[in-house]
């Protein structure tokens, strides 16, 4: 006796969710490079400045010796943490916020878009 019988068709329900679950790639793809093209929100208090790590934590800052404070953040352009050693040496423009004590504590590293905007502090 054969208790699987072959089905023509499935039952609309289940095409649905079929087609749904085949479309979920294209539509997840599809939010990833739309995220992209948005610029980021930065807070008020962020300046602009060009940013040189020489030997972490010391930086220079706009050609000027500086420090990254102790559990200081940098975010790439992709709002992934960056590690300060991998980007030694290299000329990145950049928007930053200073702790209360002066040093600095949080960095974004801007995608070209974002840098060609100005910060609202600077209009």
């Amino acid at each position: 006796m054969n208790r699987c019988t072959p089905r023509a068709s499935l039952h609309p329900a289940r095409r649905a969710l079929m087609a749904t679950l085949l479309a979920l790639p294209l539509l997840l793809a599809s939010a990833g490079a739309h995220a992209q093209l948005n610029v980021r929100e930065f807070p008020p208090t962020a300046q602009r400045g060009i940013l040189v790590v020489t030997y972490p934590p010391v930086i220079q800052l706009n050609g000027q010796p500086d420090r990254l404070s102790p559990g200081a953040r940098i975010r790439g352009t992709n709002s992934l943490l960056v590690l300060s050693g991998s980007i030694v040496g290299q000329s990145l423009v950049v928007n930053y916020v200073r702790e209360p004590m002066g040093l600095v504590h949080e960095v974004w590293i801007l995608t070209p878009e974002e840098a060609a905007l100005k910060l609202p502090t600077q209009q």
